[in-house]
């Protein structure tokens, strides 16, 4: 997990400002008298802005960044009032699970607005703020979301491309068919569920099985991740919680070795989000039973009813996949190959074009989409590998399609580096080979309006000395051929029928 690829140091560089922004905006906070629930507050403003905001460009997180206080701040408002009324304040949760979760049809900027807005809720059960500490508490919201602005916009911004959303949007679907309407579904039912469940166990701390639910539909698609996830989550959590009985325990609320090891829970939450979601899930753990410490409420029963609570949650958000409007984890993963394969044929006809001649084609910016869908691909497969699924056809055909989107996304990146090379010269057999990619990705696809595969003898017209570029190039597009043919078989056979390997 630390050793995991970091290109550019993004995770590093994101987790150490993330570190400065949220340590700004405490001291920024403390420092107006506020007290203590608000400078919690505070500093986990500051952490949601720096987490949940990933539009692509600086300037549309800015924007993102400035909506938060209009989506947080009416919503903490609300659960304040209505903490006294325990069914309309039940019922009001849910009315923002379903808005939260509906708000990601919109993009990145929707996905961050529906998670303040919940963490919002949530924050408000944790602290439990009167109507007349409202104030402190939006104060203390707006000057940490402005610290946190500050480092990131101004002290270190940071430019980063992040993946697309779980859910592909689609225009083409309405109602219930609609990606994020289902799952807005599914997340309403599934947070019903452990609010029941979570106040059975606990009339003070049900919060924490609604929030498990929640964040389990964070970046999933499909069943397989879903469950998956919440399986991650309670392993994260179990360890966390081992972890805040030999660490959380004896600090017991003390202010400079709480700050210090909060300071290492945010990193190791940044650092590992996009890698391994039980290792963030054990730094939140061991980061909320210091944040009890502070509160001078933690005990070890506490922190044996957060791991039921979480279980709990993560019950509720099963159930929900499972019984509630279900996307199998095969369809999911067909949405997302067919779109990677789609932009794999464009990078490839861009590609061409560039050997052909052509200085505007730049296969290069696509390379960077596929790169992105392939990990959402890849993503969605997880499940089909993973230690849990005992189905042994479905584990192999998962891995044959993993390597072969790996082979794809090598070769195709090879073939934009090779286009690139301003001493390459058209060849006609490049032509011919594109023309085989071409069919291959029809075939893939089950499109009837496939080009014919192009075979036999290279045409007349090629170099008599070709260019070694395109020599490199005719053997990326034959390794793409090859790896997409070789899709054909595990993409298109049934989910659960018999599978074997080729020897």
């Amino acid at each position: 997990m630390f050793v995991a690829p970091d290109p550019r140091r993004i995770r590093l560089r994101s987790s150490l400002r993330a570190v400065l922004g949220i340590g700004l905006a405490v001291v920024a906070v403390a420092l107006t008298g506020l007290g203590l629930t608000s400078v919690i507050t505070g500093g986990l403003a500051a952490l949601l802005a720096l987490f949940t905001v990933t539009d692509p460009a600086v300037s549309r997180q800015a924007v993102t960044t400035a909506l938060l206080p209009l989506a947080g701040l009416p919503v903490l408002a609300l659960a304040a009032l209505l903490h006294t009324m325990p069914l309309a304040r039940d019922a009001a949760f849910l009315a923002v699970v379903f808005a939260g979760v509906y708000a990601r049809r919109y993009g990145p900027r929707g996905n961050a607005l529906g998670i303040f807005a919940f963490m919002m809720f949530f924050v408000a059960q944790f602290l439990h703020p009167s109507p007349a500490e409202l104030a402190g508490f939006g104060a203390a919201v707006l000057l940490s979301l402005a610290a946190a602005a500050l480092v990131r916009f101004g002290l270190w911004p940071i430019e980063r491309r992040d993946p697309p959303p779980a859910v592909p949007a689609m225009a083409d679907r309405r109602g219930l068919r609609c990606p994020t309407t289902r799952q807005a579904v599914q997340a309403t039912v599934a947070c019903g569920l452990a609010l029941a469940a979570g106040q059975a166990l606990s009339h003070e701390r049900w919060y924490w099985a609604v929030g498990a639910a929640w964040w389990i539909f964070v970046n999933t698609a499909s069943r397989g991740e879903t469950l998956v996830r919440g399986f991650r989550r309670v392993l994260g959590t179990v360890c966390g919680i081992a972890a805040g009985l030999l660490v959380a325990l004896p600090v017991d609320g003390a202010p400079v070795p709480t700050a210090a090891v909060v300071a290492v829970c945010v990193f190791g939450i940044f650092y590992t989000a996009a890698v391994s979601y039980s290792w963030m899930m054990f730094f939140v753990t061991v980061m909320v039973g210091l944040l009890y410490g502070m509160l001078d409420v933690l005990n070890a029963g506490l922190l044996g009813l957060r791991v039921v609570e979480t279980a709990v949650g993560a019950l509720g958000a099963a159930l929900a996949v499972a019984l509630v409007l279900p996307v199998t984890t095969h369809a999911a993963t067909s949405a997302w190959i067919e779109r990677a394969v789609l932009c794999l044929h464009r990078c490839t006809e861009q590609a061409a074009r560039r050997l052909s001649g052509d200085r505007t084609a730049d296969p290069a910016a696509g390379i960077a989409e596929l790169e992105l869908l392939l990990g959402r691909a890849r993503a969605a497969l997880a499940p089909l590998v993973h230690p849990l699924n005992l189905h042994r056809a479905r584990k192999s055909r998962a891995r044959l399609v993993l390597a072969l989107l790996d082979e794809c996304a090598r070769e195709a990146k090879g073939l934009a580096e090779t286009a690139a090379d301003p001493q390459a010269s058209h060849d006609a057999r490049l032509s011919a080979a594109c023309a085989r990619v071409e069919a291959a990705v029809h075939r893939l696809l089950r499109q009837q309006a496939a080009a014919t595969a192009v075979t036999g003898p290279v045409p007349a017209q090629a170099a008599e000395s070709p260019h070694p570029a395109v020599e490199r190039a005719l053997g990326h597009l034959h390794g793409l051929e090859s790896a997409l043919v070789g899709l054909a078989a595990p993409v298109h056979s049934a989910p659960r029928a018999p599978f074997q390997t080729a020897a």
